[in-house]
């Protein structure tokens, strides 16, 4: 059984494959001081609470905090007796090219959201991901990263609205009942859903542009289907899309043995 692990700047993404589908899945905050043991008692006790009873063989890790990566490797030595692969790391080969300035460091997430969207969507695509930050990331027409834009997040803008300006409280995100708020909350929740819907029309229409083509956009992350019901901003909607990268990597280097 493969153990997927998907840690982002805000959560951290553990799932089960079984070489058809994920069978568990379990998130935790992200937190680098966790150590090997903290994550194998939480992992377990949630995995006990599922009813999965099961043999983790292999591991990978897909990290955007550098910090956790030590030990996460320890977890994955001393509890499943297995050397795990770190995408963006020696050791774990990437079944497409990462063509960018030469010195670029790629975000993990957004070579496996790249590796996932060509093997389910093919190429010439705008995999748009709502996360920490907002990033769109560029697939080739033969499933090459190319390059992509990065924009702050969503709840990350909200934040800093309460934080930087007293007087404006904390808000949830949703879609607004009118563009014109009637007061402070409504006005907080217009300006950021319908900034970001314009933000994501902008980016995508600019980059079909400078590509000179039709692409499909994908979009993945929590937030996604909030933004989609206002138009059709995206071609297809995939929540999985990480893990199903992590597996597609994994099986590559599998076969390179």
């Amino acid at each position: 059984m493969l153990l997927a692990i998907d840690c982002g700047n805000t959560n951290t993404v553990f799932s089960i494959w079984d070489g058809e589908r994920f069978i568990f899945s379990g998130r935790t905050s992200t937190e680098w001081q966790r150590t090997a043991d903290q994550y194998y008692v939480w992992l377990t006790s949630l995995m006990q609470f599922q009813k999965v009873d099961v043999e983790i063989t292999e591991v990978i890790v897909s990290s955007t905090v550098p910090r956790v990566v030590f030990n996460l490797r320890v977890f994955s030595d001393r509890y499943f007796n297995c050397r795990p692969l770190v995408v963006g790391k020696e050791g774990c080969a990437l079944p497409v090219d990462v063509r960018v300035d030469e010195g670029t460091a790629v975000g993990p997430d957004r070579l496996v959201n790249t590796v996932a969207g060509f093997d389910l969507f093919g190429g010439d695509l705008i995999v748009v991901d709502f996360g920490t930050a907002t990033t769109f990331d560029v697939v080739a027409q033969d499933g090459a990263y190319i390059g992509g834009v990065i924009a702050p997040g969503v709840n990350l803008s909200l934040e800093a609205l309460h934080n930087a300006a007293a007087a404006l409280p904390h808000v949830d995100i949703t879609k607004p009942q009118a563009v014109i708020g009637t007061n402070t909350v409504a006005c907080m929740q217009s300006g950021v859903f319908w900034g970001y819907i314009g933000l994501i029309k902008e980016i995508t229409a600019r980059i079909k542009a400078e590509r000179d083509r039709e692409m499909k956009v994908i979009s993945t992350g929590g937030l996604a289907p909030l933004f989609q019901q206002s138009d059709t901003l995206f071609d297809e909607f995939n929540d999985d899309l990480t893990m199903h990268g992590l597996v597609v990597i994994n099986s590559y280097n599998r076969k390179q043995k």
